[in-house]
């Protein structure tokens, strides 16, 4: 991959880190793109919540079991991810092993009105979609959604049965990553000019710089999804066409909340030192007891093994973790990883 080159070369990280930034400032000189249709969810559901912060949908197949909520990520692009297309979907893996009550929080890019929101408010209206499942639930957390899901869990732990994370970034100091260097060297001068250039909001279109990916489409299509060329079938055109869509979908981050993610998850790391402030106490998953499922690409380098199985140490519950020979988007939309991992996270969701 042509970014690998970040994660292998030290002495590389201040150039990027300047390259980085500086086409992410250059992108504030162009106007928000208008906004765009949200998820294409491919499985059946039912919007059931509508928040300012996020729409909850219902993917259930009936009233049985534990309810599990998936967290979708509040990153770059939208929770789609977990229900792109038949045979890459999280969604339909969990369904067709045992998963009958399925949920999942997407959360809405930013506006005017709640440009000025951070992760007190985000957590506050998780809390709020969980109190209408009714608990206690068990959180997916995929990527971004991992860490968000435990930092949930340990606020309010008696409403958390289980917690799968998959590809979560979690003691970033474990390990480089491709996103927790280029941070670690970006002031708060420069974050504070992100903000202010979209008026409050972090714009996806700035953001996406940020965001490492390989050079060549297709090779970005082979990794992602699990597919070889010439993608001829219907279901590998469908699949395709429905990625292309959602990478084209970016989500706008309220200004406060991306400011605090940076501070205190990246630089800061306040998630494994158990010291995340969250609604008015601290969020000490050290202390938190839930058995944990930990999901990691062998070659994940946006939350990479050593940061997600470091953080899955830091637990006081059980822990099971998986290793599946992938990179990051393939751990929810991959094909060999849909069947081989998901079916035995359903299954571990399963136990009493």
């Amino acid at each position: 991959m042509a970014w690998d080159i970040w994660t292998r070369n030290p002495f590389a990280w201040p150039l990027l880190t300047m390259e980085i930034w500086r086409r992410t400032l250059e992108a504030a000189a162009f106007p928000p793109p208008a906004e765009s249709a949200g998820p294409e969810w491919c499985t059946p559901n039912r919007l059931v919540l509508e928040l300012d912060a996020l729409r909850l949908w219902d993917f259930s197949m009936s009233d049985a079991g534990a309810p599990a909520l998936i967290v979708g990520p509040y990153a770059l692009h939208d929770a789609q991810l977990a229900d792109l297309a038949p045979g890459h979907s999280v969604v339909e893996a969990l369904r067709q092993n045992g998963c009958e009550r399925l949920y999942l929080a997407d959360w809405k890019s930013a506006t005017p009105e709640t440009r000025m929101v951070g992760i007190d408010a985000q957590l506050a209206a998780l809390n709020v979609a969980v109190d209408e499942i009714g608990g206690p639930v068990d959180l997916i957390g995929p990527c971004q959604g991992g860490w968000f899901s435990l930092i949930y869990a340990a606020r309010f732990p008696h409403k958390v049965r289980r917690i799968v994370l998959a590809g979560a970034p979690i003691d970033l100091k474990a390990a480089c990553s491709a996103l927790s260097e280029p941070v670690e060297k970006t002031t708060n001068h420069v974050i504070d000019r992100l903000i202010e250039s979209g008026g409050g909001i972090v714009r996806g279109e700035q953001m996406a710089p940020l965001w490492p990916r390989e050079d060549c489409e297709e090779r970005r299509l082979i990794d992602s999804l699990q597919l070889e060329p010439p993608f001829l079938s219907s279901a590998e055109e469908a699949a395709v066409a429905a990625f292309q869509r959602w990478d084209k979908r970016v989500v706008d981050l309220p200004g406060p909340y991306y400011r605090e993610v940076f501070c205190r998850l990246f630089r800061e790391n306040l998630l494994a030192r158990g010291a995340f402030p969250a609604l008015g106490k601290t969020a000490n998953i050290c202390a938190l007891d839930k058995p944990l499922f930990v999901l990691v690409g062998a070659h994940d380098t946006i939350a990479p093994p050593g940061q997600a199985l470091a953080g899955a140490d830091l637990v006081a519950g059980a822990v099971e973790t998986a290793i599946a020979p992938c990179g990051h988007l393939a751990l929810f939309m991959g094909r060999r990883t849909i069947a081989n991992e998901w079916p035995r996270i359903a299954s571990w969701l399963a136990e009493a």
